[in-house]
């Protein structure tokens, strides 16, 4: 800034000697030179600033490149100490080498016998410990097959497993059915407990038992009223468990019967006696005709295998056997 100031004053110092001194045309030659030095005082000073940085830069750089090469310097010397370790570390491995060398000549050299001897039992030790591998690889292979074995058998266990808990869950199921539908019937026909029905589980079923003297006269197959009753009452239970099979027994004693147009022996009156009950049970209710099967006993699965007339009394009975269906635990068995 004084530079600039300083030139200024010098050409108005200039400016007024021209003027008094030389004429207009000399006088702007001369200002043309003055502008021209300005401007290339400019570019002089900006190529000065210009260099300035790149000094400053570079010097930047020198500094840089003297840290670096004290590093690598100081790297060099490392590696040099290291390299003489080595080398001092690779001549005593040589000595050993060397020492170890010379000791195994002079074995070789008094011991040739000893030696052919070690190496003969070397080599048998070594035969025999291929036999080994040999049959150590059978071993593994064989044990490989095992295991592979083992993990199906345990894939096939965890399987069954699963269907066991499956088939568990629903036999739980079916005796809880069973179970409440015992309690149903139980509290349906409640009120002819003392007249010869009786209810009671057997084997996962519900067995309602029915007296003859309830359901027939003696040689009869027509249902009396009283039982009508009852039978009702029960279908009414049944109507309403839909997953329910009903199996309707006939049973007769051991006296012959007397045949007749209609009833030929104790087998017919059975089937026949089961038959009546069966159309009873399935008059006016929803219970599926697929659901019933009627069957006749006639006197061969007695309640008491003796004589006497209160054992045959109890033979002379219609059972009605209630089982829960069992779809889906046929179709795991059969998926087995």
């Amino acid at each position: 800034m004084r530079l600039k100031i300083k030139s200024f004053i010098w050409v108005l110092f200039l400016s007024q000697i021209i003027l008094s001194c030389v004429p207009a045309k000399q006088f702007e030659a001369l200002q043309d030179k003055s502008d021209k030095c300005d401007q290339e005082s400019e570019i002089l000073k900006e190529e000065n600033r210009t260099y300035s940085v790149e000094n400053t830069e570079l010097k930047s750089k020198i500094d840089v490149y003297k840290t670096q090469l004290t590093d690598l310097q100081k790297d060099s010397i490392d590696r040099e100490l290291k390299l003489r370790t080595f080398e001092m570390k690779y001549d005593k491995l040589n000595r050993s080498y060397t020492d170890l060398q010379q000791t195994q000549d002079n074995l070789l050299q008094g011991n040739v016998e000893e030696t052919r001897r070690l190496l003969k039992e070397l080599q048998t030790t070594q035969s025999g410990l291929q036999t080994k591998e040999d049959k150590l690889r059978i071993l593994e292979d064989n044990l490989r097959l095992e295991r592979n074995n083992l993990d199906k058998l345990k894939k096939e266990i965890e399987s069954q497993n699963a269907r066991l808990i499956e088939l568990e869950s629903i036999l739980n199921r079916k005796d809880s059915v069973v179970t409440a539908l015992k309690d149903k019937i139980s509290k349906a026909l409640l009120g002819f407990s003392d007249k010869g029905i009786a209810v009671e589980m057997k084997n996962g079923k519900v067995y309602v038992s029915l007296d003859e003297q309830l359901l027939f006269k003696s040689g009869s197959t027509v249902v009396d009223p009283k039982g009508i009753v009852a039978l009702k009452k029960l279908a009414e239970v049944l109507e309403k468990n839909k997953d329910i099979n009903i199996m309707v027994e006939g049973h007769t004693d051991d006296v012959p019967y007397i045949s007749s147009e209609s009833i030929k022996d104790n087998w017919d009156l059975s089937v026949k006696r089961a038959t009546s009950i069966v159309r009873i049970l399935m008059e006016n209710s929803g219970i599926e005709g697929s659901r019933i099967i009627a069957s006749g006993r006639s006197k061969y699965v007695p309640i008491d295998a003796s004589i006497a007339p209160d054992a045959r009394r109890k033979n002379r009975r219609t059972e009605i056997i209630l089982s829960p269906k069992l779809d889906e635990l046929f179709q795991i068995l059969e998926s087995n």
